[in-house]
């Protein structure tokens, strides 16, 4: 594809990075587009003013970036289906051919996580349902025929975390352009620069190939004041959140339709009946992916007592480093900042960002060890009311709880998981836990027998999104989450049978 070649996207990193940096790009002629779509509004924008060009999608002012939108989705309207179905190809395409630039890029400005596992996040987009999820439903009978279509709302305003920055933004415009929709992002501060590349250069490509040069736009330097702007924009049907309880919060009060992807804090019950092999395994390859920032990964541990020790040793034969009662002490202390509680409470600990998304090595001199080169998780021992079991730490280290029975093990589970309902782990052959956990947890991923990103299709069965709607229960985002549902309805005698 003739937009994804490697000297365009050279031109477009070095350009956006250049703006972003504050130092003059070398200037640049617009590429000549396809069959321009006339987008009806007379060269005007959809508030009024000139019609917006040449920003491929990155502006400075947030009512810019929703006006912008706006005209690009009634492109859109106009292009049809097969529009749709190219930007889908073209942002899987670069997502893929990219994948080394925009990790390194992504992991330079947020400085966590591990640069193997960006790349990767960015070469399996992918694996996002596209088009092909919109199938009509249609019923016939002796009253005529019933079409019930998945139609678009318009523009979403949508917010990215700094923890996936361009898989979730290249994720979220498969998904909602897939959906016939424009989209606008308020990105997170500390992964802003990043995001605007890879819009950038994703609407030059989808300009060169529709016509329509803004379906896809930021909000360069982001603050709570640009995003209360863009969802204020009468252009703004319907806000997607992907990050923490605070900015789901405020999308929440909004008064528009919010799509959130709030926190988790993954729980993972291990019984005398699971493979302690293969759990540990599992539980190294998932804790450990990206130094644990994905809100999936497992978090915390409860092992039945008498497997313990067995499962704490597999997790040493496979690579983890287990930390003495000193040395967890010392990283717990680096970790995080207890703040003492009133009455003679326990307090409340707050996590360091300074460790959040950092790789073993650092977390391990901050307890006071040297481990092996390529070490990818450190655990320990640990009591339920430990602050690295309670918090959602985003580090690469498990802690390890035992527990009696069952009972015990559901119950800290659903202490630890704070009914977020996001994500919960169970390791057992026991058909009488599974189902106990599962219903009592209540979570929108309930993952048996495998590692937390089985239960995005990667492993497991089922499809692969960037954005997971607990609070709001829409569960794995794909095309459909962006849609309305209309109805059109024919009476007659049509049945020919």
């Amino acid at each position: 594809m003739s937009a994804v070649n490697e000297t365009l996207i050279r031109d477009v990193v070095a350009d956006v990075l250049a703006r972003l940096g504050g130092a003059p790009a070398a200037a640049r002629s617009a590429p000549a587009p396809a069959a321009k779509a006339d987008c009806g509004c007379g060269g005007k924008s959809a508030a009024g003013g000139p019609a917006l060009r040449g920003k491929f999608g990155v502006f400075s002012d947030a009512g810019e970036a929703c006006g912008a939108a706006q005209e690009s989705f009634l492109q859109l309207q106009k292009a049809g289906v097969a529009a749709r179905v190219k930007i889908v190809e073209i942002v899987k395409a670069m997502a893929e051919a990219n994948a080394e630039v925009w990790g390194k890029i992504e992991l330079e400005e947020t400085k966590i996580g591990r640069l193997d596992h960006k790349i990767e996040k960015l070469k399996i987009i992918k694996l996002v349902p596209g088009v092909e999820w919109l199938r009509p439903d249609a019923r016939s009978g002796d009253h005529g025929i019933t079409l019930e279509e998945y139609t678009p709302f318009g523009v979403v305003g949508a917010v990215t975390p700094s923890t996936h920055s361009i898989p979730t933004l290249s994720g979220n415009i498969v998904n909602i352009c897939a959906a016939g929709n424009a989209v606008v992002f308020n990105p997170h501060p500390s992964a802003a620069k990043c995001a605007a590349v890879a819009v950038r250069a994703y609407n030059e490509a989808i300009f060169r190939e529709t016509g329509i040069e803004n379906i896809a736009t930021i909000i360069e330097k982001p603050s709570m004041e640009s995003f209360a702007a863009m969802c204020k924009h009468e252009a703004v049907r319907i806000l997607l959140v992907t990050g923490g309880p605070g900015v789901v919060k405020a999308a929440m009060q909004t008064g528009k339709r919010a799509i959130c992807a709030g926190p988790g804090n993954p729980p993972v019950y291990v019984d005398d009946t699971a493979c302690m092999k293969r759990a540990a395994k599992a539980i190294i390859q998932g804790a450990s992916y990206d130094n644990n920032l994905l809100c999936i990964s497992e978090k915390e541990v409860f092992a039945l007592e008498s497997i313990a020790d067995k499962l704490m040793g597999q997790m040493e034969q496979n690579g983890a480093v287990k930390l003495t009662n000193a040395q967890l002490d010392a990283l717990t202390k680096a970790a995080f900042t207890i703040t003492p509680g009133q009455g003679g409470g326990c307090g409340h600990a707050s996590v360091n960002k300074d460790f959040i998304g950092k790789d073993p090595i650092v977390l391990a001199k901050a307890a006071g060890i040297n481990i092996p080169s390529g070490t990818q998780l450190l655990f320990a021992e640990t009591g339920a009311d430990h602050p690295f079991v309670l918090e959602e730490q985003m580090m690469p280290f498990v802690p390890i709880t035992r527990v009696k029975n069952l009972a015990e093990g559901v119950k800290r589970s659903l202490e630890a998981e704070h009914g977020y309902k996001h994500t919960s782990i169970i390791h057992s052959h026991d058909l009488e836990a599974l189902t106990e956990m599962g219903r009592a947890l209540d979570t929108t991923l309930f993952i048996k027998n495998g590692p937390c990103m089985a239960g995005l299709g990667l492993g497991g069965e089922g499809y692969l999104s960037f954005s997971i709607a607990t609070p709001t229960g829409e569960g794995v985002s794909n095309p459909r989450t962006f849609t309305r549902v209309r109805r059109c309805v024919m009476v007659d005698n049509l049945k020919i049978y």
